[in-house]
């Protein structure tokens, strides 16, 4: 838990942006996965630890506009949850340690919020991601859960994001302490990615290194020699020779924080030339986005920047040909990078996605794209200091894309189709930064996990 004053400047600033009414954040509440009192670890709603910080379930945080007061709605523990769980701290000694004076019994906030209805004030909701949300908030509401959403307030969303996404000195801290937990992660499996290995054995092992240095993985490790799907979550592969493995994987810190870190090696510890060409042009692309970095420039500039870069790379392997911004402006690059850049990343790895992507990438001056590939850019507004981002240019050969725009004859003015048939057993690359954009230009958070083709291979040669 920070300081009592960061948690009451962030309620006080939320306020001043809201003209009236009342500001409601809940808490998540415990989850059984196939029994009751047997429960998924617990992990408190983002914007509940924001603004009040008590990571506990079954809260629910109000802020009074009208009245510039804040309330904290729980339950005190009862003598046998003592029994299972210990002595446990009073609902308003934690408060306080927020700098909230008012608590009272969860039953109260139905009252509350019917007197509030009454007098005829608005409730401003954040959008709900777990179903019993809506259920609770169907009934503190009085309404249908299919009415619910009606009271999603979008100026809670924007007030929200405009305070979030800007870090602190505290969250810039938080959030290189898990780039660093990445690093041991990220190190581990270069030197574990040997032929005859199981990938399960090193999805494992890096994530008992997150769960040993203080917190859970930040999202389920992605870890497959079949890197051509994104978000590959199964860990069944043997690896072989001639392969290249693909590791996402970031940390959480106690304090909640995340890093979201890629890397890409091939199995064995040294590339081959058919490999260092394909991963050469991905690494281009990751360091020349990164350079590019800086406040007022649209992030999907630098992703329309990175994606040239990439496109220069694959055209020096014979993968692509014809003129580079004309390929680029035909968006012919989707077919190897058939998503963004990167998203926004703090308490959740891709931060605040749960309020809406258009409202946390995008604003009223950049709008987002609607065709393939680009349509996938989580982020593309104009950068400001304190904002913290990924940039994770990719190059993937899926068999089943390949295919279909072979068979349409897509963009092959800048597409060498012959030679790309003889890469679709080459899987994928995905190299991936955590960057703080600062006043004069950029960081990259935390300690330097190897990448470059010398350093990877160095690393590897240690092998577990």
């Amino acid at each position: 838990m920070f300081q009592t004053h960061v948690y009451t400047n962030r309620r006080k600033a939320v306020k001043s942006q809201i003209d009236s009414g009342i500001l409601l954040i809940l808490g998540n509440q415990e989850a059984a996965y196939n029994y009751p009192a047997n429960t998924y670890h617990f992990r408190q709603d983002s914007n509940f630890l924001y603004f009040f910080g008590i990571d506990l379930y079954n809260l629910v945080g109000v802020m009074d506009v009208d009245n510039d007061k804040d309330y904290i709605f729980g339950n005190d523990v009862d003598i046998e949850d003592i029994i299972w769980m210990g002595p446990q701290p009073s609902i308003s000694n934690q408060a306080k340690e927020v700098g909230v004076k008012d608590t009272a019994n969860l039953e109260a906030l139905a009252t509350f919020i019917a007197e509030a209805q009454k007098q005829g004030r608005k409730i401003h909701i954040q959008p709900t991601y777990r179903g019993e949300h809506i259920i609770q908030l169907a009934d503190l509401l009085n309404v249908s859960h299919k009415e619910v959403k009606d009271y999603v307030s979008i100026d809670l969303i924007k007030a929200i994001v405009s305070l979030r996404e800007i870090k602190d000195e505290f969250e810039i801290a938080e959030i290189e302490k898990a780039v660093d937990i990445a690093y041991d992660m990220h190190t581990t499996s270069m030197r574990m990615a040997y032929p005859g290995r199981v990938e399960r054995e090193i999805a494992g092992t890096i994530e008992g290194i997150s769960l040993a240095q203080g917190g859970p993985v930040s999202f389920p490790i992605i870890l497959s020699v079949h890197g051509e799907t994104l978000h590959n979550h199964a860990h069944g592969n043997v690896l072989e020779l001639g392969r290249m493995m693909v590791t996402d994987a970031g940390a959480e810190t106690t304090m909640h924080y995340a890093s979201d870190i890629t890397r890409t090696v091939p199995v064995g510890g040294k590339f081959n030339e058919r490999q260092k060409g394909i991963y050469q042009a991905v690494l281009d692309a990751n360091v020349k986005a990164i350079e590019a970095i800086k406040p007022g420039i649209k992030y999907r500039d630098i992703h329309f920047l990175a994606a040239g870069v990439l496109v220069d790379g694959l055209k020096k392997v014979g993968l692509m040909k014809g003129d580079t911004a004309a390929a680029v402006k035909a968006e012919a690059h989707t077919l190897f990078m058939p998503h963004g850049l990167g998203h926004q990343m703090g308490f959740d790895v891709h931060d605040m996605e749960g309020l809406g992507e258009n409202y946390v990438g995008y604003d009223e001056n950049t709008k987002r794209a609607t065709t393939f590939g680009t349509a996938y850019l989580r982020m593309g507004k104009e950068l400001k200091p304190g904002i913290v981002l990924t940039v994770e240019p990719g190059c993937y050969f899926i068999p089943a894309l390949i295919d279909e725009w072979k068979s349409e004859n897509k963009n092959s003015e800048f597409i060498n189709y012959d030679l790309l048939e003889t890469y679709k057993d080459f899987g994928g690359i995905r190299i991936e930064d955590d960057i703080l954009v600062t006043k004069s230009g950029h960081h990259v958070l935390g300690k330097p996990i190897p990448k470059t083709i010398e350093e990877i291979e160095a690393t590897m040669a240690n092998k577990l």
